[in-house]
């Protein structure tokens, strides 16, 4: 074969034909068993029954003076039971090979006795092969016995042709067996292949979930937050400051505007139909972290952000990690921390990787006491959190200092990478 010559695959259209016949000869078989049975062991009763009426069987027989009564319970004694030779093979052979014995030692020879092979093939199909060794052994009988008695040239000559007609039967059966085995092991894989295909896509479909829930969550959380924080700043400037009001409003407009931007981005991707053409934007980095705290001063939380370090090159994952946490936190100080509170945004950038702190002075004043428990579907921020964190094998810790009244702490730790094909891992699962 050349090797710009294309392999195909498609079998011979004589070979397609043939497989599609015995498909649907199989598949009628499998729902009419019956049918089957009862057209073969006829065909072998009328086979025998000519042989009988005709007088063939004084051919090769032996012994031509037998009564007919005889011939004719051999006949039927060796080709009836072929009706359960599925259901009960063993239990056929038995009768058969008892018949047969009779056969050939009378001297009958009658070649419906032949019937023993289809039997012999059903067993090595179905049964396990140490009973294929005693049929076999069950099946030298009535060739001994008519060798014993009937004796015709040397043993091997009348002993040796049978057993290889035995053996070679027995292979036939062995090999179809093995066959069907590997045929059906290919059914069962590509069926389990299938299964773990559904599984995957189910996971995916989970974590693309989750994925989104989390993005979705920071856009819309956040910025609701700052749009809350402005109207009720508005709402008490309104009757001595129109002016400040009218900024309030403003600054509601613009933060508006840009989560329904970031929403509507988001959903873009999810469209089915021409997801190319869905609008694509940068995701947030560590550049952006000025913007987002100038929003929440605008909206009434007094923010003190201090940066040590040079922002080195850091995979965009982590700076959208970064930017995540310190949102979310923030976030739920608006939410939470009451009036009169203040935050603080510290962002180290060291030789082992990034640190951010965000502390506010809330403490107790949160809007439930630290021993009273979270609401039902509360917490998924700090989830969110944590998940991020997990991505880059970073460290998060959220809650209380040693002493709550004093406010309240998110920690967050991300080690640098170790080598740049982990950032693009994380980058990938981010």
């Amino acid at each position: 074969m050349y090797e710009d010559e294309p392999v195909t695959q498609d079998p011979h259209p004589l070979t397609r034909h043939m497989q599609q016949l015995t498909q649907r000869a199989r598949a009628f078989d499998r729902r009419h068993p019956l049918v089957w049975d009862v057209l073969l062991t006829g065909f072998f009763v009328v086979a025998a029954g000519i042989d009988y009426a005709g007088g063939g069987w004084r051919n090769i027989a032996h012994n031509t003076d037998l009564p007919d009564w005889l011939i004719v319970a051999l006949t039927l004694g060796m080709s009836l039971p072929l009706l359960w030779r599925r259901r009960l093979p063993m239990t056929v052979l038995t009768v058969i090979v008892a018949f047969s014995v009779v056969n050939s030692a009378t001297g009958a020879l009658l070649q419906v006795a032949l019937v023993q092979l289809i039997v012999l093939f059903n067993i090595a199909l179905k049964l396990p092969l140490r009973t294929l060794g005693w049929a076999g052994l069950m099946m030298t009988a009535p060739v001994v016995v008519g060798s014993v008695r009937y004796p015709r040239g040397s043993w091997d000559q009348q002993i040796v042709p049978q057993l290889w007609a035995y053996a070679i039967v027995a292979l036939l059966g062995i090999a179809v067996r093995s066959r069907q085995d590997y045929t059906q092991a290919l059914v069962e894989r590509a069926h389990q292949l299938e299964v773990e295909r559904d599984q995957q896509a189910r996971l995916a479909a989970a974590g693309e979930r989750t994925r989104i829930a989390r993005e979705m969550h920071d856009i819309i959380g956040h910025n609701l937050s700052v749009i809350t924080g402005l109207a009720d700043g508005g709402k008490y400037a309104a009757a001595k400051s129109p002016e400040r009001a009218a900024q309030a409003l403003d600054a509601i407009g613009k933060t508006s505007r840009q989560a329904l931007a970031e929403l509507r981005r988001l959903l873009d991707v999810l469209r089915e139909e021409a997801p190319e053409a869905a609008e694509l934007a940068p995701q947030p980095a560590l550049a952006d972290l000025d913007r987002l705290i100038d929003g929440v001063r605008a909206a009434g939380l007094p923010v003190r952000s201090t940066f040590h370090g040079r922002p080195e090159s850091l995979p965009q994952g982590q700076e959208l990690t970064v930017y995540r946490v310190v949102q979310e936190a923030l976030t739920n100080t608006m939410k939470h921390a009451g009036a009169g509170v203040t935050a603080t945004v510290d962002v180290s950038y060291a030789d082992d990787g990034v640190r951010v702190t965000v502390t506010d002075s809330g403490g107790a004043s949160r809007g439930r006491s630290p021993s009273v428990p979270a609401a039902p579907g509360s917490g998924r921020g700090l989830k969110g959190m944590r998940e991020r964190t997990a991505l880059y094998e970073g460290t998060l810790e959220a809650g209380p200092p040693a002493d709550p009244a004093e406010g309240w702490r998110v920690h967050l730790h991300l080690p640098r990478p170790a080598a740049p094909h982990l950032n693009q891992t994380k980058e990938s699962a981010q």
